[in-house]
């Protein structure tokens, strides 16, 4: 139960139940199978209702959970083939971003997106996701040869947000991420970006301005973490929590503001809960989404993509 966040434990606590009585029926040749069934319905009917009632906090420690299917994992299920290119041909590789050329249903793409890590080492490999300025530029590299050679871009978003390390912004982070969202508006081929953990602020955005926006069920995008707002608006990051509530940055709130085109369903309880089958379903999905986009000439593309961006943010003033 090392693995289970804290509103998950009676659910883990009955599953560990049902394991102890299952145990002592086989060692003790006891037939308890009547009292397995109720606690087999009990834990359904449990982890039903957890699941589908959660609060944005508990779907912000979803989307943070060791497990999860990485854009690697979907880099190696989605694509055919699959060539990995590296660097930013500035300063160096940031293996934050990873990216290459692919075939996914035969139709040749462009695949960006974060990396984060497995483990405490691979995660300061990785930076965490955290992306320096060189990714962002290596991934603008990419987008340009894409666009060179007429490749749709997919994007894979999964960052608590860029690095804000002094050394980061002396290469110029907010330039390269800048640089990225100008490319983005205007790159001459289909895009589309897929939230798949943490969506967190200018980080996320550096990869996201694309024809097409889909969230995993349990994904966040936002401009900024919860706890980095509640550290801002009450001096407090404990109370990321509460400012989670009125955030939102769930998928169902992008939805229904108009940010985001799609959500992903995931498995009941995320999607590190069944990797393979979250994989499949992306791909099912992107195959999807590439076949609408592909259809549709490049100019009402872009006339459609402008219009998306500017549309966003509008309200209505009430008494």
């Amino acid at each position: 139960m090392a693995n289970e966040l804290d509103f998950e434990r009676p659910i883990a606590e009955l599953k560990a139940k049902i394991a102890e009585l299952k145990s002592f029926m086989e060692k003790n040749e006891i037939d308890l199978q009547g009292e397995v069934d109720k606690l087999e319905e009990r834990l359904k009917e449990l982890t039903e209702s957890t699941y589908a009632n959660l609060t944005p906090w508990q779907r912000v420690q979803l989307a943070r959970q060791i497990g999860r299917p990485t854009t690697l994992d979907y880099i190696r299920k989605l694509c055919d083939e699959f060539v990995e290119l590296h660097g930013d041909r500035h300063f160096a590789d940031d293996l934050t971003i990873v990216g290459g050329v692919g075939l996914i249903a035969g139709q040749p793409v462009t695949v960006i997106g974060h990396q984060k890590g497995r483990d405490t080492k691979e995660n300061i490999r990785r930076n965490f996701g955290m992306a320096n300025p060189e990714g962002y530029r290596k991934a603008l590299r990419l987008m340009k040869q894409a666009e060179k050679f007429g490749r749709p871009v997919i994007f894979f978003i999964d960052t608590p947000g860029a690095y804000a390390g002094m050394s980061a912004e002396e290469r110029g982070q907010s330039v390269a991420i800048a640089e990225n969202l100008l490319a983005m508006a205007g790159l001459r081929v289909p895009t589309l970006s897929i939230v798949t953990g943490e969506g967190g602020s200018g980080g996320a955005l550096g990869l996201g301005i694309t024809d097409r926006i889909y969230m995993l069920d349990y994904a966040w995008y936002c401009v900024i973490a919860p706890e980095s707002a509640a550290a801002i608006l009450w001096k407090d990051a404990k109370l990321g929590p509460k400012a989670a509530e009125v955030m939102r940055l769930t998928a169902k709130d992008l939805l229904d503001l108009g940010v985001i085109d799609r959500i992903i369903e995931e498995p009941m309880g995320g999607a590190q809960k069944d990797p393979e089958w979250m994989v499949r379903k992306v791909r099912e999905v992107v195959v999807e989404g590439l076949r609408e986009l592909l259809s549709v000439p490049i100019d009402e593309l872009l006339e459609a993509r402008y219009h998306k961006y500017r549309q966003m943010g509008t309200y209505v003033e009430r008494p």
